[in-house]
């Protein structure tokens, strides 16, 4: 019997105000689900809406309609501190590792302020076990973050999102701004962090390329709308609407004749995708 899900988002609907007040609908209508130790990646181009549902889920976005439940309570119309008694579960990884973090203050003081702020004990322990989670020396606690690489400066969000031990890490694009060596690292340490703890992962992406080998299903959105929906190495190998195609042949290959070949081959999907 499958589990009930962990994250349930029920016919979602985000809208902002644009010039001359007038509505523009970004998200239109997604169910997406996410059950525990599950990783689930929701991919599209830019502008497509990803970022506003991983948003939404985190309560920094307007919801216009539909729901969003996490570990069973609906989390519409709580009140501030009611939602963040909550969602105390759930947390987040955004893009740029270099504003994320505050440059002046150091790892340690990083690491243990949610855990000060949600009165947990024993901060100093916890936040060595987290340096050490994500593979960094135990003296990095006494450095300013601004002194770390792109990439290490991820792992020390990663150590943060893990700080209050949560069910759910929204993963905003947490590797679009790394080269793609560090890219498939952070990717095998997120792994990995999922084997030994059990969390899962909305993981949000432009590229198939990436989630490929972290997902466990991936959901394509299109315009604020969900195209494709399913286990992923079916969306990778057989996808069935022209847009995921599109993306998928985006994806950058070495070989020169290759790249030529996805180009051409990407250009008709898109000429059929727009007459469908």
């Amino acid at each position: 019997m499958m589990a009930a899900p962990l994250l349930e988002i029920r016919d979602l609907h985000v809208t902002y105000r644009g010039p001359r007040r007038q509505r523009k609908h970004v998200i239109q209508g997604v169910d997406l689900t996410v059950r525990e130790s599950e990783t689930v990646s929701l991919v599209g181009e830019s502008g497509s809406g990803k970022s506003t549902i991983g948003r939404a889920v985190l309560g920094l976005a307007p919801v216009a309609a539909g729901g969003i439940s996490f570990d069973g309570t609906d989390l519409a119309g709580l009140s501030r501190s009611s939602r963040r008694r909550a969602t105390v579960g759930l947390q987040a990884i955004f893009q740029d590792p270099y504003s994320s973090l505050n440059p002046a203050m150091t790892v340690s003081d990083i690491l243990s302020e949610p855990l000060v702020v949600r009165g947990v004990r024993g901060a100093r322990e916890r936040v060595k076990r987290l340096l050490d989670d994500v593979e960094l020396p135990s003296d990095a606690g006494d450095r300013l973050a601004s002194e770390f690489s792109g990439g290490q400066r991820q792992r020390i969000a990663i150590a943060r999102a893990l700080a209050l031990e949560p069910r759910l890490i929204v993963c905003d694009e947490p590797t679009s701004a790394l080269d793609v060596s560090t890219q498939a690292r952070i990717l095998t340490l997120l792994q990995e962090l999922q084997g030994r703890t059990g969390v899962a992962y909305l993981f949000i992406s432009h590229d198939l390329g990436v989630v490929q080998r972290i997902s466990d299903r991936i959901a394509v959105l299109k315009a604020g709308e969900i195209v494709e929906d399913g286990d992923a190495n079916r969306v990778i190998t057989r996808p069935e609407h022209p847009y995921t195609k599109r993306l998928l042949l985006a994806t950058p290959a070495v070989d020169p004749d290759e790249q030529a070949r996805r180009r051409a081959e990407r250009h008709r999907v898109k000429a059929e995708e727009s007459g469908a």
